[in-house]
């Protein structure tokens, strides 16, 4: 099933002109509604009206989340009056977090593609989905919520966590689909099996798993367990939310919606476009959003793309699995987190050195494990055994409350991280993924 087909299926050319109209209607907009914007194109010294092609977008400046970030909250809105109905927020690197908002439009939308989304995967009008992506703030839960009702499906929103109530909802609604992080199913089955239930004989059978990275090893490995199939979807909340890319059942790479995401893959340290199949940064256009429209936004994500028509039908562009990041961001349980953080909470603390060391682990079948490594000052340690852990509990606690997420710290004695002569090594990524 093909849910938007007149779409999806459209040829290139016609896929490009009806980009080129987009394009065309979007610069106008920004420029006159954004003042941000309108001072990043006269910098780059273009005029809206010389904007004629979709080829001519690599004349327009880039966008980053330091631009989101320096012009929070409502800078870089074009639209930021009583039609905006709804916001998102997620973690930024220090200080301003990340803002994004939704005309009623844009709502629907983003209802639109997480509906092409689902179906992609394999869903249809009529089938129960079970979202255990978690509501509010984050994107992922009502993203999922808002495509299921514009598909048609019945709806279980568990949102995430209390996993032997999640299992017992398996069992009595039967849902065929399941939306949440890969670890987390994983965690789900073996909860499942320690309390007697064979995962293999639930009724899921297609899973939608992101915001987080994960690999063909843990999609055989999933599959098996649950005797689904197991596919891969890709967002952001700066362009949308989850929706922007998702795998068909082939499974052969990304379907990103095109009509609506500009898609391009550059070179990070050239800027400049790679060919097709080369490795590079995926940079996004959000061609028809209301509120906040971002041009040319660099996701820091690495992948490659394709253009020939898929198995399924689908001739829109596919990108691969992400590859890495060009940053030093990592996402544990679908949150962003930024070493700078980190850092930016242990200069607010006395008694402790700028020296830390981010540990995340994955053990089989459990969530992402944190832990953070601080140094602290020598004399810290001839204290009372006590202060010890009130300081320990301080940056605990003001930690987790800036990466939104829970955390272990350990206190260490001065020079007891590695040092480097090169860049400091701030995160030991142990997942197995």
């Amino acid at each position: 099933m093909i849910w938007k087909k007149e779409i999806e299926c459209m040829q290139l050319a016609e896929l490009k002109k009806l980009q080129t109209d987009y394009l065309k209607k979007l610069i106008p907009y920004i420029y006159n509604n954004c003042p941000v914007y309108k001072k990043k194109i006269d910098e780059a010294g273009i005029k809206p009206d010389q904007i004629k092609s979709i080829d001519d977008i690599k004349r327009l400046p880039f966008t980053t989340k330091i631009d989101m970030r320096d012009n929070y909250p409502y800078g870089l809105f074009s639209n930021k009056g009583k039609d905006v109905v709804e916001i998102h927020i997620s973690s930024g690197t220090t200080g301003n977090p990340t803002l994004v908002g939704y005309t009623r439009y844009d709502v629907s939308l983003w209802s639109e593609v997480m509906a092409r989304t689902i179906c992609c995967a394999g869903g249809e009008p009529g089938d129960t989905i079970q979202i255990a992506y978690g509501y509010g703030l984050f994107t992922g839960g009502l993203g999922f919520h808002y495509g299921a009702l514009e598909l048609g499906m019945r709806i279980i929103p568990t949102s995430a966590g209390q996993t032997a109530r999640q299992i017992k909802i398996m069992q009595d609604f039967k849902p065929k689909v399941i939306a949440c992080t890969p670890s987390y199913v994983l965690y789900m089955a073996e909860e499942a099996k320690a309390m007697g239930i064979d995962p293999a004989k639930g009724n899921w059978k297609i899973g939608i798993f992101g915001a987080e990275p994960w690999s063909e090893s843990m999609r055989k490995e999933i599959e098996q367990v649950w005797n689904m199939s197991a596919t891969d979807v890709y967002g952001l909340s700066e362009i949308i939310g989850p929706g922007v890319a998702q795998e068909c059942t082939h499974k052969e790479g990304l379907h990103i919606y095109s009509d609506v995401f500009y898609p391009e893959i550059i070179d990070p340290k050239t800027d400049q476009e790679v060919k097709e199949g080369e490795s590079g940064e995926l940079v996004i256009t959000t061609l028809t959003k209301q509120a906040i429209p971002l041009i040319r936004y660099r996701t820091r994500d690495i992948v490659s793309i394709r253009y020939d028509k898929c198995k399924c039908g689908r001739t829109s562009p596919r990108i691969s699995k992400i590859k890495g990041r060009t940053d030093d961001m990592i996402i544990v349980r679908g949150i962003n987190v930024f070493p700078s953080q980190i850092e930016h909470v242990l200069l607010g603390i006395k008694g402790t050195q700028p020296h830390y060391q981010i540990i995340v682990d994955r053990k089989a079948h459990q969530l992402d494990e944190v832990e953070v490594l601080v140094e602290v000052e020598e004399k810290i340690f001839s204290d009372e055994v006590k202060k010890l852990n009130e300081l320990s509990q301080k940056i605990k606690k003001e930690i987790e409350a800036a990466l939104s997420i829970g955390v272990k710290v350990t206190l260490v004695e001065p020079k007891t991280i590695q040092r480097s002569e090169g860049k400091a090594k701030r995160i030991i990524d142990k997942r197995i993924i």
